[in-house]
């Protein structure tokens, strides 16, 4: 059988269309990963899914027919009541780089990172001075950034330090940290409406915890009323850490997305 022009083209048209159907469902479940909010939606319809596969296989009448109802009327009731999630998503795909962190950061540049926060936190705890130190990962915090005041210096523990000290106009927002330079600060970021959040956090916690339910980031932060440390990371708040907490999830929250998975692909080839 002779190939022709219009088969190539063809294949190549169908290969492209799987491989842009496989991205979308790919960035999709990259999203849902970093939402815990979102991740216990996506489990809540695969409990659904198996359930009804259940009842059709045991001829299960009464439950097959509340779940037939249930994946009728399911995905207009997911919309108007996860609408914030489902918009969180959207804005998640359209920040996001499709080629990953900016910057790759080396061994050496990210000891010197972990470095210079740590040494600034340490400071900022003992003096009491707040602050909120965002690093951005993988999902792009350009929109935050657009509406600071522009930084982009090399990082330093000095620096940090002076941008949160109470006399700076900049020391009530956010610094935002891309790769080893210091993007911006005074930024202002969304604060977490998450019912189970302790009450008393200000609002400082409460951004911190926003955008890291949003998005990948880490956010780091120091209390100006306690002097107590705290990280964001994944949808979750670790409150009053010691520094060395804070060092050590840095550390392994910083390491590059393949040197865990070689070593997750170590741990399994012991454990066979």
């Amino acid at each position: 059988m002779s190939i022709t022009l219009e088969s190539v083209i063809s294949i190549i048209n169908k290969t492209v269309d799987i491989l842009l159907v496989w991205l979308v469902f790919y960035y999709i479940l990259k999203s849902i990963k970093n939402s815990v909010k979102l991740t216990l939606i996506f489990k809540g319809v695969i409990i659904i899914i198996i359930l009804k596969i259940v009842s059709d296989v045991f001829n299960f009448v009464t439950m097959g027919v509340l779940l037939e109802y249930i994946i009728m009327w399911g995905p207009l009731a997911l919309i108007i009541v996860f609408q914030p999630e489902i918009r969180t998503v959207l804005e998640q795909l359209g920040r996001s780089q499709l080629l990953g962190r900016h910057k790759v950061l080396t061994v050496d540049e990210r000891e010197r990172l972990v470095y210079e926060i740590i040494q600034s936190m340490e400071y900022l705890r003992k003096m009491k001075i707040g602050a909120l130190i965002v690093i951005e990962r993988d999902v792009s915090l350009r929109d935050y950034i657009e509406k600071a005041k522009k930084i982009y210096g090399d990082i330093s523990s000095e620096l940090l330090i002076s941008l949160f000290f109470p006399n700076n106009p900049l020391h009530d927002g956010g610094v935002i940290i891309q790769g080893d330079k210091i993007s911006c600060a005074g930024a202002v970021f969304p604060t977490s409406n998450n019912p189970k959040t302790n009450k008393h956090l200000g609002t400082r916690h409460r951004a911190a915890l926003g955008i890291a339910e949003e998005t990948d980031c880490i956010a780091l932060v120091v209390s100006e009323e306690t002097g107590r440390l705290s990280i964001a990371v994944k949808g979750e708040l670790f409150y009053n850490l010691t520094i060395d907490d804070i060092r050590m999830m840095l550390i392994d929250e910083l390491r590059p997305k393949q040197d865990i998975d070689e070593e997750e692909e170590e741990i399994y080839e012991e454990n066979k």
